[in-house]
């Protein structure tokens, strides 16, 4: 299995229950701490609305592959943690209280189920240069934030646009405003040549893996320790004759208005808890 998690348990938890996971009350060596994961709620100065802000470490592990990190994820946000290091496929330890084992170890039994991904390689539509610099680190937040879908590359890559900071297409001037950058970006690829795009929810991310036969559909609900996202509307680019999921805290899981074109995939899912995994073969 691609997820490597140890259970950090506070003072007088119990043990953990999910054969082959390690307990300790102490982070792993070396360690790099990551945000818990969620959804914080901030009110917009321009359209006084509530805008959620995705709290997600994905662009902190794509950065990092080989690092070992850790999560202090009390209550629910324990489970959100396990799914967030299965979908970047991350090396973590995560630390919770009474609250959270239980939901923890659960969804570690349910992401064991899961079909493998041996083999698989992510997709993606963009080739980011990462120079290194927190102005990077920043839009590559926004990029995963957003669902565009990128692998950090020391060179331009064939079939993939190329992102690099400083050029003449993408700027310094406007480099320094990383929100502005990650639109255009997402303007320069073009929505229709997006490889994922999900429709219906804001604190949903997603990620893709695939070889030439199956490609795999990550759906990660941030919000999931608080609620649950309803009709949530996927897009996959390519062509796909057949699609199945898997979704936790819920069995079965039957997908609605499945469409298969020579263009692109498109389906529902009914209801995400926390996480979802969406397998699509050719």
């Amino acid at each position: 299995m691609r997820l490597t998690l140890a259970l950090l348990l506070a003072a007088g938890a119990i043990q953990a229950a999910v054969p082959e996971i390690a307990s300790s009350a102490e982070p792993p060596a070396g360690a790099t701490k990551l945000l818990t994961p969620g959804v914080n709620y901030r009110i917009d100065e321009a359209s006084a609305s509530t805008a959620p802000w995705v709290n997600t470490n994905g662009s902190r592990i794509l950065r990092n592959p080989n690092a070992r990190f850790f999560y202090d994820a009390p209550g629910l946000s324990a489970a959100v943690a396990a799914a967030e290091a299965f979908e970047f496929s991350a090396n973590a330890g995560i630390h919770t209280d009474a609250a959270g084992q239980a939901p923890l170890e659960a969804m570690i039994a349910f992401l064991r189920t899961l079909p493998s991904a041996a083999g698989m390689q992510p997709l993606v539509n963009i080739a980011f240069q990462d120079d290194g610099t927190p102005r990077a680190g920043e839009v590559m937040n926004l990029l995963v934030r957003r669902n565009l879908l990128f692998e950090r590359v020391a060179s331009p890559q064939p079939g993939l646009l190329d992102v690099k900071l400083g050029s003449s297409q993408f700027p310094n001037s406007l480099a320094a405003n990383p929100d502005g950058m990650a639109h255009l970006i997402r303007q320069t690829l073009g929505d229709d040549k997006r490889l994922l795009r999900i429709y219906g929810s804001e604190v949903v991310i997603g990620r893709l893996e695939g070889d030439a036969r199956r490609t795999l559909v990550h759906l990660l609900n941030y919000d999931g320790a608080r609620r649950h996202v309803e009709g949530l509307r996927i897009r996959v680019l390519g062509h796909y004759s057949r699609a199945r999921a898997w979704a936790s805290g819920l069995d079965p899981v039957r997908l609605l208005d499945v469409s298969f074109t020579p263009e692109a995939a498109e389906f529902t899912l009914p209801e995400l808890n926390i996480y979802a995994l969406v397998e699509l073969e050719r």
